[in-house]
Protein backbone atom coordinates (compact mmCIF):
# COMPACT_ATOMS: atom_id res chain seq x y z
CA UNK A 1 0.00 0.00 0.00
CA UNK A 2 1.36 3.44 -0.86
CA UNK A 3 2.19 5.62 1.93
CA UNK A 4 0.00 9.07 1.90
CA UNK A 5 1.66 12.67 1.68
CA UNK A 6 1.07 12.75 5.93
CA UNK A 7 3.10 9.39 6.15
CA UNK A 8 5.62 10.25 4.34
CA UNK A 9 5.85 14.16 6.07
CA UNK A 10 5.64 12.37 9.55
CA UNK A 11 8.25 10.04 8.63
CA UNK A 12 10.51 12.93 7.04
CA UNK A 13 10.02 14.96 10.35
CA UNK A 14 10.92 11.85 12.52
CA UNK A 15 14.64 11.72 10.41
CA UNK A 16 15.52 14.74 8.97
CA UNK A 17 13.83 17.44 11.55
CA UNK A 18 10.47 19.78 11.20
CA UNK A 19 12.32 22.30 9.11
CA UNK A 20 12.43 19.76 6.50
CA UNK A 21 8.94 18.30 7.35
CA UNK A 22 7.50 21.68 6.78
CA UNK A 23 9.60 22.30 3.77
CA UNK A 24 8.29 19.27 2.63
CA UNK A 25 4.90 20.05 3.08
CA UNK A 26 4.68 22.95 1.00
CA UNK A 27 5.64 21.19 -1.32
CA UNK A 28 3.31 18.35 -1.62
CA UNK A 29 0.55 21.05 -1.13
CA UNK A 30 0.34 20.74 2.36
CA UNK A 31 0.72 23.30 5.51
CA UNK A 32 1.52 21.35 8.54
CA UNK A 33 2.25 24.76 10.26
CA UNK A 34 -1.55 25.66 10.46
CA UNK A 35 -2.49 22.51 11.85
CA UNK A 36 -4.09 22.71 14.65
CA UNK A 37 -2.33 21.26 17.75
CA UNK A 38 -3.03 18.07 19.26
CA UNK A 39 -3.60 17.20 22.67
CA UNK A 40 -1.06 17.49 25.30
CA UNK A 41 -0.41 13.62 26.58
CA UNK A 42 2.04 12.28 29.41
CA UNK A 43 2.55 8.66 29.34
CA UNK A 44 4.26 8.63 33.11
CA UNK A 45 5.74 5.07 34.40
CA UNK A 46 3.28 3.86 37.09
CA UNK A 47 4.62 3.79 39.90
CA UNK A 48 7.10 6.99 39.10
CA UNK A 49 5.65 9.16 41.97
CA UNK A 50 5.19 5.83 44.80
CA UNK A 51 6.60 7.68 48.76
CA UNK A 52 6.08 11.36 47.17
CA UNK A 53 3.08 12.96 48.37
CA UNK A 54 1.47 16.15 46.49
CA UNK A 55 -1.13 18.43 48.19
CA UNK A 56 -3.14 20.71 45.43
CA UNK A 57 -4.59 23.75 46.53
CA UNK A 58 -7.89 23.91 44.70
CA UNK A 59 -10.47 21.52 42.90
CA UNK A 60 -10.67 23.48 39.57
CA UNK A 61 -10.06 22.04 36.22
CA UNK A 62 -5.90 22.91 36.39
CA UNK A 63 -6.37 20.96 40.20
CA UNK A 64 -7.97 17.99 39.23
CA UNK A 65 -5.39 17.65 36.13
CA UNK A 66 -2.88 17.74 38.06
CA UNK A 67 -4.74 14.98 40.37
CA UNK A 68 -5.59 13.24 37.96
CA UNK A 69 -1.86 12.83 36.01
CA UNK A 70 -0.29 12.55 39.20
CA UNK A 71 -2.47 9.82 40.58
CA UNK A 72 -1.99 7.62 37.53
CA UNK A 73 1.79 7.95 38.35
CA UNK A 74 1.95 7.02 41.19
CA UNK A 75 1.98 9.87 43.46
CA UNK A 76 0.17 10.22 46.42
CA UNK A 77 -2.21 13.14 45.91
CA UNK A 78 -4.78 15.23 48.12
CA UNK A 79 -6.32 18.24 46.58
CA UNK A 80 -7.89 20.59 49.48
CA UNK A 81 -10.89 22.80 47.69
CA UNK A 82 -12.24 25.77 49.83
CA UNK A 83 -16.17 25.20 47.91
CA UNK A 84 -18.46 22.44 48.34
CA UNK A 85 -18.53 21.76 44.63
CA UNK A 86 -15.43 20.80 42.32
CA UNK A 87 -15.04 22.68 39.15
CA UNK A 88 -13.97 26.34 40.39
CA UNK A 89 -15.20 28.97 37.56
CA UNK A 90 -16.53 26.10 35.42
CA UNK A 91 -19.73 26.44 37.44
CA UNK A 92 -23.28 25.48 36.10
CA UNK A 93 -26.39 26.67 38.10
CA UNK A 94 -29.62 25.39 38.27
CA UNK A 95 -32.84 25.07 40.47
CA UNK A 96 -32.02 25.91 43.82
CA UNK A 97 -28.50 26.26 43.50
CA UNK A 98 -27.20 29.22 45.44
CA UNK A 99 -24.94 32.74 44.14
CA UNK A 100 -22.81 33.69 47.81
CA UNK A 101 -21.21 36.98 46.81
CA UNK A 102 -18.62 38.83 49.25
CA UNK A 103 -20.26 41.18 50.99
CA UNK A 104 -22.90 38.37 52.16
CA UNK A 105 -25.39 38.86 49.91
CA UNK A 106 -27.09 36.04 47.72
CA UNK A 107 -29.36 34.67 45.21
CA UNK A 108 -31.14 31.43 44.79
CA UNK A 109 -31.44 29.65 40.99
CA UNK A 110 -35.47 29.57 40.16
CA UNK A 111 -34.94 27.54 37.26
CA UNK A 112 -37.09 24.99 36.11
CA UNK A 113 -35.90 21.39 34.99
CA UNK A 114 -34.03 21.37 32.17
CA UNK A 115 -33.14 24.55 32.74
CA UNK A 116 -29.23 25.98 33.89
CA UNK A 117 -26.78 28.65 33.31
CA UNK A 118 -22.95 27.49 32.60
CA UNK A 119 -22.05 30.75 34.92
CA UNK A 120 -18.39 30.55 33.69
CA UNK A 121 -17.17 28.78 30.74
CA UNK A 122 -19.77 27.79 27.57
CA UNK A 123 -17.66 26.85 25.00
CA UNK A 124 -15.27 24.70 23.78
CA UNK A 125 -13.70 25.48 20.59
CA UNK A 126 -12.37 22.53 18.24
CA UNK A 127 -8.37 23.38 18.49
CA UNK A 128 -8.64 22.70 22.12
CA UNK A 129 -7.55 19.28 21.80
CA UNK A 130 -6.58 18.67 25.55
CA UNK A 131 -9.40 19.74 26.99
CA UNK A 132 -11.40 17.77 24.58
CA UNK A 133 -9.39 14.78 24.71
CA UNK A 134 -10.34 14.53 28.59
CA UNK A 135 -14.16 14.80 27.61
CA UNK A 136 -13.26 11.41 25.25
CA UNK A 137 -11.32 9.80 28.33
CA UNK A 138 -13.61 10.75 30.85
CA UNK A 139 -16.83 9.91 29.22
CA UNK A 140 -18.54 13.86 28.47
CA UNK A 141 -20.81 13.67 25.84
CA UNK A 142 -20.30 16.78 23.70
CA UNK A 143 -22.53 18.17 21.19
CA UNK A 144 -22.46 21.43 18.99
CA UNK A 145 -22.23 25.00 20.48
CA UNK A 146 -23.95 27.44 18.20
CA UNK A 147 -21.47 30.32 18.41
CA UNK A 148 -21.79 32.20 15.07
CA UNK A 149 -25.53 32.56 14.05
CA UNK A 150 -26.00 35.20 11.63
CA UNK A 151 -29.63 34.87 11.70
CA UNK A 152 -28.79 36.47 15.29
CA UNK A 153 -29.10 40.60 16.00
CA UNK A 154 -27.37 43.96 16.39
CA UNK A 155 -29.08 46.39 18.52
CA UNK A 156 -27.96 49.67 17.08
CA UNK A 157 -26.37 52.45 18.82
CA UNK A 158 -28.67 55.29 18.02
CA UNK A 159 -31.93 55.10 20.53
CA UNK A 160 -35.15 54.18 18.30
CA UNK A 161 -33.65 51.93 15.23
CA UNK A 162 -34.65 48.55 15.17
CA UNK A 163 -32.28 45.81 15.34
CA UNK A 164 -30.63 44.77 12.08
CA UNK A 165 -29.75 40.96 11.50
CA UNK A 166 -25.95 39.86 11.28
CA UNK A 167 -26.16 38.63 7.84
CA UNK A 168 -26.69 41.98 6.73
CA UNK A 169 -24.59 43.70 8.87
CA UNK A 170 -21.93 41.16 7.59
CA UNK A 171 -23.02 41.32 3.55
CA UNK A 172 -23.62 45.09 3.72
CA UNK A 173 -19.98 45.55 4.90
CA UNK A 174 -18.87 43.41 2.36
CA UNK A 175 -20.36 45.16 -0.55
CA UNK A 176 -19.79 48.51 0.39
CA UNK A 177 -15.56 47.80 0.56
CA UNK A 178 -15.85 45.97 -2.55
CA UNK A 179 -18.21 48.86 -4.19
CA UNK A 180 -15.29 51.49 -2.87
CA UNK A 181 -12.48 49.15 -4.09
CA UNK A 182 -14.27 48.74 -7.29
CA UNK A 183 -14.39 52.33 -7.78
CA UNK A 184 -10.69 53.07 -6.89
CA UNK A 185 -10.13 50.28 -9.49
CA UNK A 186 -12.32 52.05 -12.49
CA UNK A 187 -10.94 55.37 -11.75
CA UNK A 188 -6.90 54.09 -12.11
CA UNK A 189 -6.39 54.80 -8.68
CA UNK A 190 -4.18 51.69 -7.96
CA UNK A 191 -2.70 51.66 -11.47
CA UNK A 192 0.67 51.95 -10.60
CA UNK A 193 0.17 49.08 -7.95
CA UNK A 194 -1.92 46.59 -10.27
CA UNK A 195 -1.62 44.85 -13.75
CA UNK A 196 -4.26 45.22 -16.38
CA UNK A 197 -4.61 41.56 -15.54
CA UNK A 198 -4.32 42.37 -12.03
CA UNK A 199 -7.49 44.66 -12.00
CA UNK A 200 -9.53 42.51 -14.20
CA UNK A 201 -9.05 39.87 -11.57
CA UNK A 202 -9.82 41.63 -8.45
CA UNK A 203 -13.04 43.19 -10.72
CA UNK A 204 -14.28 39.65 -11.30
CA UNK A 205 -13.63 38.46 -7.68
CA UNK A 206 -15.18 41.20 -6.30
CA UNK A 207 -18.67 40.52 -8.29
CA UNK A 208 -18.31 37.00 -6.87
CA UNK A 209 -17.42 37.95 -3.00
CA UNK A 210 -19.59 41.36 -2.46
CA UNK A 211 -21.99 41.16 -5.39
CA UNK A 212 -20.59 44.08 -7.16
CA UNK A 213 -22.75 45.35 -10.60
CA UNK A 214 -20.59 45.69 -13.80
CA UNK A 215 -21.07 49.85 -13.22
CA UNK A 216 -19.03 48.89 -9.70
CA UNK A 217 -21.66 49.26 -7.43
CA UNK A 218 -23.92 47.87 -4.42
CA UNK A 219 -27.32 47.49 -4.54
CA UNK A 220 -28.03 44.80 -2.14
CA UNK A 221 -27.57 41.31 -1.86
CA UNK A 222 -30.07 38.27 -1.25
CA UNK A 223 -27.17 37.17 1.09
CA UNK A 224 -28.49 40.03 3.15
CA UNK A 225 -31.83 38.83 3.64
CA UNK A 226 -35.19 39.72 2.11
CA UNK A 227 -38.17 42.12 2.08
CA UNK A 228 -40.00 39.31 0.66
CA UNK A 229 -38.61 35.60 1.25
CA UNK A 230 -38.97 33.03 -1.27
CA UNK A 231 -41.86 30.66 -1.08
CA UNK A 232 -45.36 29.77 -3.20
CA UNK A 233 -47.02 33.32 -3.24
CA UNK A 234 -47.69 34.76 -5.94
CA UNK A 235 -44.82 37.51 -5.50
CA UNK A 236 -41.27 36.53 -5.99
CA UNK A 237 -38.23 37.40 -3.42
CA UNK A 238 -36.51 40.65 -3.07
CA UNK A 239 -33.89 41.25 -1.23
CA UNK A 240 -33.30 43.89 1.75
CA UNK A 241 -31.95 47.49 1.20
CA UNK A 242 -28.42 48.14 2.61
CA UNK A 243 -27.62 49.48 5.33
CA UNK A 244 -26.48 52.98 5.20
CA UNK A 245 -22.60 53.33 5.53
CA UNK A 246 -22.34 55.25 8.65
CA UNK A 247 -24.01 52.54 10.60
CA UNK A 248 -21.72 49.61 8.79
CA UNK A 249 -18.32 51.80 9.30
CA UNK A 250 -19.27 52.29 12.79
CA UNK A 251 -16.88 50.96 15.59
CA UNK A 252 -20.23 49.11 17.05
CA UNK A 253 -20.37 46.99 14.14
CA UNK A 254 -16.75 45.78 14.22
CA UNK A 255 -17.29 42.85 17.11
CA UNK A 256 -20.30 41.69 15.68
CA UNK A 257 -18.26 41.43 12.29
CA UNK A 258 -15.04 40.10 13.53
CA UNK A 259 -16.30 38.24 16.73
CA UNK A 260 -16.75 34.83 14.78
CA UNK A 261 -13.01 35.51 12.72
CA UNK A 262 -10.88 34.85 16.56
CA UNK A 263 -9.38 31.48 16.08
CA UNK A 264 -11.52 30.74 19.73
CA UNK A 265 -14.73 31.30 18.16
CA UNK A 266 -14.46 29.93 14.83
CA UNK A 267 -16.72 26.54 14.08
CA UNK A 268 -16.85 24.29 15.35
CA UNK A 269 -17.59 24.84 18.82
CA UNK A 270 -19.13 22.46 21.32
CA UNK A 271 -20.51 22.35 24.13
CA UNK A 272 -20.80 19.40 27.41
CA UNK A 273 -24.62 17.56 26.65
CA UNK A 274 -26.32 18.75 30.28
CA UNK A 275 -24.04 21.88 31.36
CA UNK A 276 -20.12 22.76 31.07
CA UNK A 277 -20.02 21.49 34.88
CA UNK A 278 -20.17 17.75 33.12
CA UNK A 279 -16.36 18.48 32.72
CA UNK A 280 -15.52 18.81 36.24
CA UNK A 281 -18.07 16.57 37.76
CA UNK A 282 -16.30 13.62 35.14
CA UNK A 283 -13.07 14.80 37.22
CA UNK A 284 -14.08 14.74 40.31
CA UNK A 285 -15.90 11.21 40.26
CA UNK A 286 -12.36 10.29 38.95
CA UNK A 287 -10.84 11.58 42.17
CA UNK A 288 -13.20 10.13 44.39
CA UNK A 289 -11.45 10.36 48.04
CA UNK A 290 -8.57 12.54 47.25
CA UNK A 291 -10.58 16.01 47.33
CA UNK A 292 -11.18 17.51 50.24
CA UNK A 293 -14.09 19.78 50.29
CA UNK A 294 -14.64 22.84 52.84
CA UNK A 295 -11.12 22.98 53.11
CA UNK A 296 -10.14 26.88 53.26
CA UNK A 297 -6.02 27.88 53.01
CA UNK A 298 -5.27 29.81 55.48
CA UNK A 299 -1.16 29.69 55.22
CA UNK A 300 1.71 28.37 52.72
CA UNK A 301 4.86 27.49 54.61
CA UNK A 302 7.40 26.67 51.73
CA UNK A 303 10.00 24.79 53.25
CA UNK A 304 13.22 23.26 52.25
CA UNK A 305 12.28 19.59 53.33
CA UNK A 306 8.45 20.05 52.05
CA UNK A 307 5.05 21.94 52.18
CA UNK A 308 3.15 22.91 55.32
CA UNK A 309 -0.27 23.78 54.40
CA UNK A 310 -2.77 25.34 56.96
CA UNK A 311 -6.13 24.92 56.49
CA UNK A 312 -9.63 25.53 58.24
CA UNK A 313 -12.68 23.49 57.69
CA UNK A 314 -15.31 25.90 56.83
CA UNK A 315 -17.91 23.58 58.27
CA UNK A 316 -16.51 23.03 61.56
CA UNK A 317 -14.19 25.67 61.90
CA UNK A 318 -11.57 23.29 63.26
CA UNK A 319 -7.74 23.99 61.73
CA UNK A 320 -5.79 21.54 60.28
CA UNK A 321 -2.39 20.96 58.65
CA UNK A 322 -1.19 19.36 55.78
CA UNK A 323 2.34 18.60 54.89
CA UNK A 324 3.77 16.93 51.73
CA UNK A 325 6.33 16.74 49.71
CA UNK A 326 5.40 19.40 46.58
CA UNK A 327 2.92 21.34 46.38
CA UNK A 328 0.98 22.87 43.23
CA UNK A 329 -1.28 26.18 43.73
CA UNK A 330 -4.07 26.24 41.42
CA UNK A 331 -5.72 29.09 43.80
CA UNK A 332 -6.82 32.35 41.43
CA UNK A 333 -3.78 35.12 42.25
CA UNK A 334 -6.38 37.89 43.28
CA UNK A 335 -7.41 35.44 45.77
CA UNK A 336 -3.81 33.85 46.80
CA UNK A 337 -2.79 37.50 47.55
CA UNK A 338 -5.01 37.49 50.48
CA UNK A 339 -3.26 34.09 51.89
CA UNK A 340 -0.29 34.20 53.97
CA UNK A 341 2.72 32.86 52.48
CA UNK A 342 6.60 32.73 52.98
CA UNK A 343 7.68 33.17 49.33
CA UNK A 344 9.99 35.46 47.88
CA UNK A 345 9.03 39.24 47.79
CA UNK A 346 9.23 39.38 44.25
CA UNK A 347 7.31 36.42 43.68
CA UNK A 348 4.64 38.24 46.47
CA UNK A 349 4.81 41.17 44.66
CA UNK A 350 3.70 39.87 41.17
CA UNK A 351 1.05 38.30 42.75
CA UNK A 352 -0.42 41.08 44.24
CA UNK A 353 -0.09 43.34 41.86
CA UNK A 354 -1.80 41.12 39.05
CA UNK A 355 -4.91 42.56 37.96
CA UNK A 356 -8.24 40.02 37.10
CA UNK A 357 -10.48 41.32 34.17
CA UNK A 358 -14.28 42.31 35.23
CA UNK A 359 -17.31 39.94 34.25
CA UNK A 360 -20.55 39.74 35.02
CA UNK A 361 -22.95 37.47 33.29
CA UNK A 362 -27.18 37.46 33.81
CA UNK A 363 -29.70 34.88 32.55
CA UNK A 364 -33.14 34.02 32.52
CA UNK A 365 -35.58 31.25 32.21
CA UNK A 366 -37.85 32.35 29.51
CA UNK A 367 -40.71 31.04 26.73
CA UNK A 368 -38.17 30.52 23.14
CA UNK A 369 -39.91 33.43 21.87
CA UNK A 370 -36.20 33.56 19.82
CA UNK A 371 -37.10 30.58 17.79
CA UNK A 372 -40.28 31.91 16.74
CA UNK A 373 -37.88 34.71 14.98
CA UNK A 374 -35.68 32.25 12.93
CA UNK A 375 -32.75 32.38 15.92
CA UNK A 376 -31.48 28.76 17.03
CA UNK A 377 -28.22 29.33 19.11
CA UNK A 378 -25.65 32.36 18.60
CA UNK A 379 -25.17 35.08 19.98
CA UNK A 380 -27.13 38.76 19.39
CA UNK A 381 -24.73 41.96 19.76
CA UNK A 382 -25.99 45.61 21.66
CA UNK A 383 -24.44 48.80 22.85
CA UNK A 384 -25.55 48.77 25.89
CA UNK A 385 -23.98 47.57 29.04
CA UNK A 386 -25.08 43.60 28.91
CA UNK A 387 -23.45 43.59 25.53
CA UNK A 388 -24.10 39.96 24.50
CA UNK A 389 -27.38 38.08 24.31
CA UNK A 390 -26.76 33.99 23.70
CA UNK A 391 -29.37 31.91 22.57
CA UNK A 392 -29.45 28.19 23.58
CA UNK A 393 -27.39 25.49 21.56
CA UNK A 394 -29.74 22.42 22.80
CA UNK A 395 -33.75 21.27 23.36
CA UNK A 396 -34.50 22.92 20.10
CA UNK A 397 -38.68 23.56 19.99
CA UNK A 398 -38.83 23.26 24.05
CA UNK A 399 -41.35 25.06 25.94
CA UNK A 400 -38.47 27.34 27.83
CA UNK A 401 -35.36 27.65 27.58
CA UNK A 402 -32.39 29.94 29.16
CA UNK A 403 -31.48 32.87 27.60
CA UNK A 404 -28.16 34.54 28.66
CA UNK A 405 -29.28 38.52 28.88
CA UNK A 406 -25.79 39.86 29.66
CA UNK A 407 -22.36 38.73 28.99
CA UNK A 408 -19.97 41.79 29.45
CA UNK A 409 -16.45 42.44 30.43
CA UNK A 410 -13.36 45.55 31.04
CA UNK A 411 -15.59 48.83 32.26
CA UNK A 412 -18.74 48.00 30.93
CA UNK A 413 -18.70 44.88 33.52
CA UNK A 414 -17.14 47.28 36.59
CA UNK A 415 -20.85 49.82 35.72
CA UNK A 416 -22.94 46.95 35.39
CA UNK A 417 -22.06 45.44 38.46
CA UNK A 418 -21.95 48.43 40.63
CA UNK A 419 -25.67 48.24 40.39
CA UNK A 420 -28.03 46.45 42.64
CA UNK A 421 -29.21 43.06 41.41
CA UNK A 422 -32.40 44.48 41.18
CA UNK A 423 -31.41 47.46 38.80
CA UNK A 424 -29.25 44.31 37.01
CA UNK A 425 -32.16 42.58 36.50
CA UNK A 426 -33.99 45.89 35.35
CA UNK A 427 -31.47 46.82 32.93
CA UNK A 428 -31.13 43.48 31.32
CA UNK A 429 -34.55 42.81 30.89
CA UNK A 430 -35.14 46.63 29.25
CA UNK A 431 -32.44 45.80 26.44
CA UNK A 432 -33.80 42.35 25.81
CA UNK A 433 -37.25 43.94 24.99
CA UNK A 434 -35.08 46.77 23.19
CA UNK A 435 -33.77 43.45 21.05
CA UNK A 436 -36.81 41.41 21.00
CA UNK A 437 -40.01 44.17 22.07
CA UNK A 438 -42.99 42.75 23.79
CA UNK A 439 -40.73 39.82 24.61
CA UNK A 440 -38.98 41.52 28.32
CA UNK A 441 -42.01 41.05 30.27
CA UNK A 442 -41.63 36.78 29.79
CA UNK A 443 -38.13 36.68 31.61
CA UNK A 444 -38.12 35.09 34.92
CA UNK A 445 -36.30 33.65 37.44
CA UNK A 446 -33.44 35.76 36.74
CA UNK A 447 -29.66 35.14 38.57
CA UNK A 448 -27.04 37.34 38.06
CA UNK A 449 -22.98 36.38 38.84
CA UNK A 450 -20.40 39.16 39.11
CA UNK A 451 -17.18 37.38 38.96
CA UNK A 452 -15.37 39.73 40.74
CA UNK A 453 -17.81 39.67 43.63
CA UNK A 454 -17.52 35.81 43.88
CA UNK A 455 -15.65 34.10 47.31
CA UNK A 456 -12.35 32.10 46.12
CA UNK A 457 -12.59 33.72 42.58
CA UNK A 458 -12.34 37.19 42.82
CA UNK A 459 -12.56 38.06 39.09
CA UNK A 460 -12.56 35.76 36.03
CA UNK A 461 -9.30 35.96 34.00
CA UNK A 462 -6.56 37.79 34.53
CA UNK A 463 -5.76 41.39 32.91
CA UNK A 464 -2.56 41.24 31.57
CA UNK A 465 -0.64 40.40 28.85
CA UNK A 466 1.00 36.63 28.84
CA UNK A 467 4.29 36.41 28.15
CA UNK A 468 5.40 39.61 30.40
CA UNK A 469 7.62 39.17 33.11
CA UNK A 470 5.57 38.70 35.50
CA UNK A 471 4.01 35.43 33.82
CA UNK A 472 7.44 34.14 33.42
CA UNK A 473 8.42 34.71 36.83
CA UNK A 474 5.27 32.76 38.36
CA UNK A 475 6.00 30.08 35.79
CA UNK A 476 8.94 28.94 37.11
CA UNK A 477 9.06 26.43 40.55
CA UNK A 478 9.61 28.42 43.67
CA UNK A 479 10.81 25.83 45.81
CA UNK A 480 8.65 23.46 46.38
CA UNK A 481 5.53 25.67 45.40
CA UNK A 482 4.87 25.25 41.81
CA UNK A 483 1.96 27.96 40.38
CA UNK A 484 -0.82 26.74 37.69
CA UNK A 485 -3.78 27.59 36.18
CA UNK A 486 -5.24 29.45 32.95
CA UNK A 487 -3.54 32.41 34.19
CA UNK A 488 -0.35 30.96 33.46
CA UNK A 489 -0.64 30.32 29.82
CA UNK A 490 -1.36 31.74 26.89
CA UNK A 491 -4.81 30.18 26.43
CA UNK A 492 -5.81 32.52 29.71
CA UNK A 493 -9.25 32.29 30.52
CA UNK A 494 -9.91 29.27 28.91
CA UNK A 495 -10.17 25.59 30.31
CA UNK A 496 -7.21 24.67 27.80
CA UNK A 497 -5.19 27.08 29.43
CA UNK A 498 -5.60 25.78 32.56
CA UNK A 499 -5.11 21.96 31.35
CA UNK A 500 -2.11 22.53 29.85
CA UNK A 501 -0.73 24.71 32.14
CA UNK A 502 -0.97 21.77 34.81
CA UNK A 503 0.45 19.49 32.53
CA UNK A 504 3.50 21.48 32.43
CA UNK A 505 3.76 21.67 36.20
CA UNK A 506 2.88 17.40 36.38
CA UNK A 507 5.83 17.13 33.50
CA UNK A 508 8.52 19.10 35.89
CA UNK A 509 7.13 16.81 39.11
CA UNK A 510 7.75 13.81 37.03
CA UNK A 511 11.19 15.00 35.78
CA UNK A 512 12.07 15.74 39.40
CA UNK A 513 11.13 12.19 40.76
CA UNK A 514 13.38 10.75 38.04
CA UNK A 515 15.95 12.98 38.26
CA UNK A 516 15.81 11.60 42.12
Amino acid sequence: MAASRRDLLMHLAATAGWAVALGASKALGMDLANTPPQAAKLDLPRDLGKGRKVVILGAGIAGMVSALELTKAGFEVQVLEARERVGGRNWTLRGGDKVDYLDGSSQTAGFGKGVYMNAGPARLPGWHRTILTYCKELGVELQPMVNANRSALMLPRAAGQPPVRLRQVVNDSRGMIGELLAKSIKRGALDQDLTAADRAMITNFLGAWAEIRPDGTYKGSERSGFKVWPGAGDVGPTHIDPLPMKDIFDPQTWEALLFEELVEFQPTMMQPVGGMDRIAMAFGAKLKGKIRHGAEVISIDNREGGVEVTWKDRRTGKVSVTTADQAIVTIPLSVLAGIKTNLPADISAAIKRTRYESSVKTGWQSPRFWEDQGIYGGISYTSDLINHVWYPSAGFHSDTGFLLGCYNYGPGADQYAAMTLEQQFAYSRASIDRLHPGHGAGLVHPVSVAWKKIPFNQGPWVDWESGGPDYRLLNQPIGRVHLAGEHLSFITSWQEGAALSALRVVERLAAMAKAA
